[in-house]
């Protein structure tokens, strides 16, 4: 076989190769996305679940341990707190108070909320979106990071990342799912709750639940 016949080879054998080689190539690459798709609908409705859960808690009163300082708080701060556009793209940020239940409470990071995890009988949990901590000054990041609020065991605020790659957390209270009948009986109030997620490159994804206070307000 001369030089020439093995040129002519290869050069058919890449012809018949390349097509199953770009297949390949894409199949890896939409593996790859779905993979990044799922890992960003897990972290999104584990933050979703997270900001819920506080939701839902606000404003709860323990009937057993009411007291004339409570009640007082009660009167001067609301139960929802919510802050528009403050945060990492304009993203917002609430704080929420409630009371101890008689069984076991956590906060969003999963710490055991005691009577010392509390200031004046209240415990609050706080969601907001800041640039990564750890991405050096003067870097471009794509995603910010979703912080969890919540008090320690000597009542003081504190900050914990609970994920990366949120590019922005948008918080509304909805006047036209619940009417103003129903809530001022109920005294529950619709929040419309938007999570947008990156990966830090092209892959973007919006995630979006509504939640319902369980507590008079």
């Amino acid at each position: 076989m001369s030089l020439l016949d093995c040129f002519i080879g290869l050069a058919l054998s890449l012809m018949l190769v390349s097509p199953l080689l770009k297949t390949s190539a894409e199949l890896a690459a939409k593996q790859i996305e779905y993979e990044k798709v799922q890992s960003l609908t897990a972290e999104a409705e584990r933050a979703l679940e997270l900001i819920g859960r506080a939701i839902r808690m606000a404003g709860f009163r323990n009937t057993q341990s009411l007291s004339a300082s409570s009640k007082k708080i009660s009167s001067s701060a609301p139960f929802i707190s919510l802050q528009k556009g403050k945060g990492f793209r304009g993203s917002d940020s609430f704080l929420i108070r409630h009371e101890l239940s008689d069984g076991v409470d956590l906060d969003c990071v999963g710490n055991v909320l005691t009577k010392e995890r509390t200031k004046g009988h209240w415990a609050q949990q706080g969601f907001l979106v800041e640039r990564q901590a750890t991405a050096p000054k003067g870097f471009k990041v794509n995603g910010g990071s979703l912080i969890c609020q919540s008090l320690d065991r000597h009542g003081r605020m504190q900050n914990t990342t609970v994920m990366n790659g949120v590019n922005q957390l948008s918080i509304d209270e909805s006047s036209t799912l619940l009417g103003n009948a129903n809530r001022s009986n109920s005294g529950s109030r619709l929040f419309v709750v938007k999570l947008q997620m990156t990966d830090g490159k092209a892959l973007q994804r919006e995630f979006s639940r509504t939640f319902a206070t369980r507590n008079p307000q």
